[in-house]
């Protein structure tokens, strides 16, 4: 019988690719198939020194880590219909299980694909701690956890930071390898693991790769933690962490700061006594007329502008009048304003030079500033007619959106949420606490970040705000972002969810429910793609492939059930489904791709992607795959067959199978 290549049971590989890398880039590294690390460091520059003291940062179990990260799952993720939404058409994905073994399982599907990560782990308070990881089987270990509620982990214990350190650096390692190069991960903390989340990000993402640190207000003082005999000042501000994945090619943040309305603006300041009587508003640029350039005092260029015909308006007046705002000037400049510290010297030599011209008509005088920034965005305007006002130049900092002028600014590394944490978000007669993942703030992260068809990850999904964030992103800007939600199914106490993945699941049901009957009206129906409000729930499991359980036993008959049952490559309480998916993961198929049922003579197939990608098929129909079949499996033009050995009539079959599919340039895996 031919020798045919099987699927793997078995997870991505990691370390094996890495060393691929290293091993193509520096054969002369390997002896015996071991890396020679001193010799690739010498080749690298840099020379070993016996020196112990050198700056690292390390705990109790940090190798460790490194073993379990590396370990490869055996487990597999089996799709549940029922309990998704438009399972046959969403790209988005819901799974249920650890995320350290998730990530693993998801490294060859999504491997450098995903845009963005975000994250609000265990802050280690001491409570509801159910991640520490160990060499026992996985998967089964998961089973036991999903039956428990969470355990503490007390500061009495010793290993109060060393505990969660070695929980979360296997897993932000998996995730980094998830990230495309262009991506970014956001990560939620609080001060009681801020240094050494910073450190541990350090070492995962790199050094170089770090962005910023932000601080958010998330409640007022008065109302914020801590008791009033305790010593320490209390708590109100929370921190975001941002991580590149390759700062060289990261690209600037979408968004700038929430866009302020300025003729809202000045009516506040007006309310509130400012003065603000001098300012005009430009609802005519005029007639350009010529341009002059001299030096002032220090020798710094200023440009001088004439314009004729330029007519302005005051705020009260632009109302009073009924004005429509859409007339207002913005291509230039917009806001005038009094400016009374104007250099003396510059208004001298304007007026001096230009006399005559600063009498009757209109004239902007741009002023180079001594520093050393862009110049193009720092030139200062004034308006001299024939005094000096200074105008607010908007070119490349407004934008206009109906009737309205905005004002656009870099957003800064203090963000203020006060009051959304206690927010909460209804959806039909359940309310769901947004916790410390306010909606407005992961809204705000997708925004940001990613744009159209882009992959949003979040492996503690907790009751899926990120998801909700997502889709509401989607609603107002016509995109398709797809999220993939990863949670551990802790219990949790409430009278009508039996863990957290029954309220996250229900939250965007009920989410995605409110967001079609709110449409944006902003868009015609022609014009507005269909919004995906569906995902597929998949749920961590051990492999459908069946494999010799050496438990030992004394019992004859579960020593026949398991012979019998290794008899077949698929566990007989497993669906064709379960398999298929089993295939996409080890295979590296994306999971949002389609699964559509064909029929294959008196056999039921499955073909995988828009094109049939790959055919999978274990139906014995009534005789075993034939040579026949294979034919006609062959006119959808798949990529790969997958099967089983026991799928085909007997051993010749399997053998003219293997040189059809080969002369068709199609190749075939058994299971």
């Amino acid at each position: 019988m031919v020798d045919i290549e099987k699927v793997s049971g078995l997870s991505m590989d990691i370390e094996g690719v890495n060393q691929e890398k290293l091993r193509a880039v520096f054969p002369e590294c390997f002896n015996d198939g071991k890396l020679d690390i001193d010799k690739l460091l010498n080749l690298c520059g840099k020379y070993i020194e016996n020196d112990y003291e050198k700056y690292k940062f390390e705990w109790p179990g940090k190798s460790e880590c490194f073993k379990i990260s590396g370990k490869r799952s055996t487990g597999t993720l089996r799709p549940c219909r029922e309990e998704s939404v438009n399972f046959d058409t969403t790209k988005n994905l819901y799974i249920e299980g650890d995320n350290l073994e998730v990530l693993k399982l998801l490294q060859t599907s999504y491997f450098n694909k995903v845009k963005m990560i975000y994250i609000d782990p265990p802050y280690n308070t001491g409570n509801d701690f159910v991640y520490k990881d160990d060499f026992k089987d996985p998967i089964e270990k998961y089973k036991e956890i999903t039956q428990q509620t969470t355990k503490s982990n007390p500061e009495t214990m010793g290993r109060f930071h060393t505990n969660w350190l070695n929980m979360m650096f296997p897993r932000l390692r998996l995730a980094a390898s998830l990230l495309r190069d262009d991506g970014v991960i956001f990560i939620s903390i609080d001060d009681n693991e801020l240094i050494n989340l910073k450190k541990l990000c350090d070492e995962v993402f790199g050094e170089e790769n770090f962005i910023n640190i932000v601080s958010i207000n998330m409640k007022n003082t008065a109302g914020a933690s801590g008791g009033g005999e305790d010593k320490r000042l209390k708590k109100n501000v929370e921190y975001l962490l941002l991580y590149a994945k390759n700062y060289s090619i990261f690209e600037t943040f979408n968004l700038v700061e929430e866009k302020e309305n300025l003729f809202e603006l000045i009516d506040e300041m007006e309310s509130e006594g400012k003065s603000w009587k001098y300012t005009s508003i430009l609802i005519n640029k005029g007639e350009f007329v010529e341009e002059r350039t001299i030096t002032d005092g220090m020798g710094l260029p200023i440009t001088i502008k004439k314009y004729k015909g330029l007519k302005r308006t005051t705020v009260n007046k632009l109302i009073a009048d009924n004005i429509p705002r859409e007339k207002v000037y913005i291509d230039n400049f917009d806001v005038i304003f009094s400016d009374t510290n104007a250099q003396t010297s510059i208004r001298t030599r304007v007026i001096d030079e230009f006399k005559e011209l600063a009498q009757d008509e209109c004239l902007v005088v741009s002023y180079v500033p001594r520093s050393g920034k862009d110049k193009d965005t720092l030139v200062e305007h004034y308006y001299i007619s024939p005094t000096i006002r200074r105008v607010i130049w908007l070119k490349d900092a407004a934008e206009k959106q109906g009737n309205e002028i905005y004002k656009k600014e870099k957003l800064g590394t203090y963000w203020d949420f006060v009051g959304e944490t206690k927010n909460l978000t209804k959806e039909g007669e359940v309310v769901f606490a947004n916790g410390k993942k306010p909606l407005k703030l992961i809204k705000r992260l997708v925004e940001m970040q990613t744009d159209d068809n882009d992959i949003i990850l979040d492996f503690f999904s907790g009751s899926a705000t990120t998801a909700h964030a997502v889709m509401q992103v989607n609603s107002e800007n016509n995109t398709n972002r797809q999220f993939i939600m990863v949670q551990l199914p802790v219990l949790c106490d409430d009278s009508e969810f039996k863990n957290i993945c029954e309220i996250g699941k229900e939250r965007i049901r009920r989410a995605g429910k409110k967001l079609t009957e709110n449409t944006n009206g902003q868009l015609s129906l022609e014009e507005k793609q269909p919004l995906d409000i569906g995902f597929k729930v998949l749920k961590l499991d051990t492999s459908n492939l069946a494999q010799w359980d050496s438990t030992p036993t004394e019992e004859q008959g579960a020593l026949f059930a398991r012979l019998h049952e290794i008899e077949n490559s698929v566990k007989s309480d497993r669906t064709d489904l379960d398999v298929v998916y089993e295939v996409m993961l080890k295979l590296g198929v994306p999971l949002d791709f389609p699964v559509q049922e064909i029929q294959i003579n008196d056999k039921k197939a499955y073909s995988i992607g828009e094109n049939c990608l790959v055919l999978v098929c274990i139906d014995y129909g009534k005789d075993g795959i034939t040579p026949e079949d294979i034919e006609k499996m062959c006119d959808y033009l798949p990529a790969k067959i997958v099967s089983t050995q026991q799928a085909f009539k007997d051993d010749v079959s399997l053998s003219n199978a293997h040189y059809i599919l080969k002369d068709r340039n199609i190749e075939i895996k058994l299971l």
